[in-house]
């Protein structure tokens, strides 16, 4: 009897599922999650190249928010009503204690165009880090100018080991000698469920609080990231502005 209850367990957990952590209240854009891109709310095209990934077994909307809820019910979209958290990774932490998987893969909101590939990648990543890795984050390079200057878009230092130094809205590193490379922090990382619920036990410090940026929170208590880096061209939504250029992009793929 004992088998048969083992087999039913592990046949309810799944192995990698997307998460996409959504917020009614974002500072610079209210309400975004629910913001129409090409007649279908904003976190809808991000659940697409979910599940357009081939290694997850899932995806699923948290919100503390009922209005997000219902837009998911009407979609058919699983969704989970969280709390407040101070975070996206907080709060996908608390649908890992309520979701049994062998990983996790946040994927936030605002990355309609996140490619389908990226989120293969880090799910790979994230079934073959070395013990004592604690996320799986992926990055890309930045050609824009205006994207380094832009402080809504996250930087982030490498180190060789391809572990993560140090995460900036500013352009880092500054180009006193060489012209460095820079590199933009996408807004998808992948994590174990232990990895999440020491995250939610560690306290925030002063880089995450100044930043604005939770992997500081990894970094500052001297735990590794792993840098991932992937291919994406994408457009992540932080103003009305790049909503406007998202939707010119759609059109443009149509």
């Amino acid at each position: 009897m004992a088998a048969t209850t083992a087999r039913q367990t592990d046949a309810q957990r799944r192995r990698h599922i997307a998460v996409i952590p959504c917020r009614w209240g974002a500072s610079r854009f209210p309400g975004k999650p629910l913001a129409l891109l090409g007649g279908k709310p904003l976190f809808w095209h991000v659940h697409q190249r979910c599940l357009e990934a081939k290694r997850l077994d899932g995806a699923i909307v948290a919100t503390d928010d009922e209005r997000i809820e219902a837009a998911c019910r009407e979609l058919g979209i699983d969704s989970i009503r969280t709390g407040e958290h101070l975070t996206g990774t907080d709060r996908v932490a608390e649908v890992a204690e309520r979701l049994p998987a062998d990983g996790y893969i946040n994927v936030q909101g605002d990355e309609p165009f996140i490619s389908p590939t990226a989120i293969n990648d880090v799910s790979e990543a994230l079934e073959f880090t070395p013990p004592g890795t604690f996320a799986v984050n992926a990055y890309t390079e930045l050609v824009d100018v205006g994207a380094v200057l832009d402080h809504n878009v996250v930087k982030v230092v490498v180190t060789a080991r391809s572990e993560a130094l140090m995460f900036s809205r500013q352009p880092i590193p500054y180009p006193r000698g060489d012209r460095p490379k820079y590199l933009r922090q996408l807004g998808l990382y992948g994590f174990t469920g232990e990895a999440l619920q020491h995250f939610r036990l560690l306290q925030q410090g002063p880089l995450e609080r100044a930043e604005g940026v939770e992997m500081l929170r990894f970094v500052e208590h001297g735990h590794a990231v792993r840098m991932l880096p992937v291919l994406d061209d994408g457009v992540a939504v932080d103003t009305p502005e790049d909503l406007a250029r998202a939707e010119r992009l759609l059109d443009q793929s149509h």
